[in-house]
């Protein structure tokens, strides 16, 4: 073929062109950038793929034509209203149905490299190497140390800057706006617009990043607040085996963690009284389910907190902690909180929501509260005078339509009670998580995904 001419640019075009029509809608379409001086007419004869472009090697088969730099294509993409996004060698359909289409010695791989889409991840660089090698006890828990080759990706509570992903320049998006138009005019957005908003990529991120920020503005101006706060977790011990969280109980989790630890209620109080006196006006209390606890620990700690710094708002324990209290003292959860609201307590934390979706749950957190005890502990709460906030532990197992259903919910419940103060989002930690660390994908939960969205 080398003898042979190329094709006149009409005929290649029309060629892709044929495809595109004659092809049925699931099958992508591809052309090599570097064999054409065009993009944009790639782009408008029905391409949607720019296939294998690699940064590192040049195209051998083709040594005279240079693969053209990914800003090129971002560049020549979002001219035709189109955004640029990295996919691995495995179109996203087939990684959504990875238990049908992909070995299972493959599929954590696989996972782990894709985002919520499927697509591949944003962030360039090698996997963070999971070899422990020495554990640490700092007493509120343990340091984990990783050892091997240096990752140049970046990951939540690493030391590296995560990548640029946004575009420079906003891309005018008739949906998004129309979105974002509700918004301004205070109507609720559904769960497919939500799940929309989530999607974005490119210059889309750019609009709605930019609303946001004019949308802060406006409602608070240009102050940035903190709270002075103590984080006291009180015990690393725990009954529940949520599959995401480093407490996990188990043989696993004793090369993970450090040596058990109970803290005593005058060790508490003596790390808030050191607090306070260091200008703390708020102490955090959390902790596992230990299973030696009766419901009073939590109402005695805060007692003895607020009889020794009465000034010292205390924010403390999760749904999951009052929930588990007041079944272990056979009360009702509405006098055991008033009971605690008594003793001291002001605020709870909007930790182990999680997700709130127990299509979710079920696979991070199976023996854990439900989504509607979630809600009803914080319906509870705010019925007696007591505030909490709202977590969302995102990029372990979910999709954008389980985050919108998170935010659907407690946004329904903040209507009816107005009792949230704010919105928290937590990155999911992956390191020493046993869900990561066993690196089993379930085929049968979910779609047959495990891993969706790793790290």
């Amino acid at each position: 073929m080398y003898k042979k001419k190329p094709a006149p640019e009409s005929e290649y075009l029309e060629t892709i062109a044929l495809a595109r029509i004659l092809l049925p809608n699931d099958v992508h379409l591809q052309a090599p950038p570097n064999l054409s001086d065009d993009f944009a007419m790639l782009l408008q004869a029905g391409i949607d793929d720019w296939g294998g472009v690699s940064p590192v090697t040049a195209d051998f088969v083709n040594p005279e034509r240079p693969w053209p730099s990914l800003e090129r294509l971002r560049s020549a993409s979002e001219d035709n209203g189109y955004f640029l996004a990295p996919r691995l060698t495995v179109y996203p359909e087939f990684i959504r149905e990875s238990g049908k289409w992909i070995d299972e010695k493959l599929r954590f791989p696989v996972m782990d490299r894709s985002d919520s889409e499927f697509l591949g991840r944003d962030d360039p660089g090698s996997i963070f190497p999971e070899k422990i090698e020495f554990v640490t006890n700092v007493n509120d828990g343990a340091e984990v140390a990783q050892v091997g080759e240096d990752s140049t990706q970046w990951y939540s509570g690493s030391s590296t800057s995560p990548a640029n992903l946004l575009s420079n320049r906003p891309k005018a998006s008739k949906e998004i706006d129309e979105i974002l138009n509700e918004v301004s005019e205070g109507r609720d957005l559904t769960e497919t617009q939500i799940v929309k908003l989530f999607n974005a990529r490119g210059g889309e991120v750019h609009t709605i990043v930019s609303y946001a920020n004019s949308l802060r503005e406006t409602v608070n101006g240009n102050a940035v607040t903190f709270v002075s706060n103590c984080n006291i977790n009180y015990t690393n011990v725990c009954t529940f085996k949520c599959k995401f969280c480093g407490f996990s109980k188990g043989p696993l989790s004793l090369n993970l963690r450090g040596k058990p630890y109970l803290h005593s209620l005058e060790e508490v109080i003596a790390r808030a009284a050191e607090a306070h006196s260091n200008g703390a006006t708020e102490v955090c209390l959390q902790g596992g389910i230990h299973p030696d606890f009766d419901g009073d620990y939590y109402i005695d700690m805060c007692q003895a907190i607020h009889d020794e710094l009465p000034d010292l708002h205390i924010h403390g324990f999760t749904a999951l902690e009052v929930t588990e209290g007041a079944k272990r003292l056979g009360e009702p959860l509405s006098s055991y909180l008033k009971r605690a609201y008594d003793a001291g307590l002001r605020s709870l934390p909007g930790t182990a929501a999680e997700i709130l979706d127990d299509e979710i749950r079920d696979i991070l957190c199976p023996d854990k509260i439900s989504t509607e005890e979630w809600l009803e502990a914080h319906k509870t709460a705010h019925e007696i005078g007591l505030r909490s906030n709202v977590t969302m532990m995102f990029g372990s197992v979910e999709e954008p339509i389980h985050w919108a259903r998170h935010l659907i919910r407690t946004r329904e419940l903040q209507r009816e009670t107005g009792g949230f103060t704010e919105f928290v989002g937590l990155p999911f930690v992956h390191m020493a998580s046993p869900i990561y660390l066993q690196k089993v994908p379930d085929a049968d939960q979910l779609s047959e995904k495990i891993f969706s969205c790793m790290q």
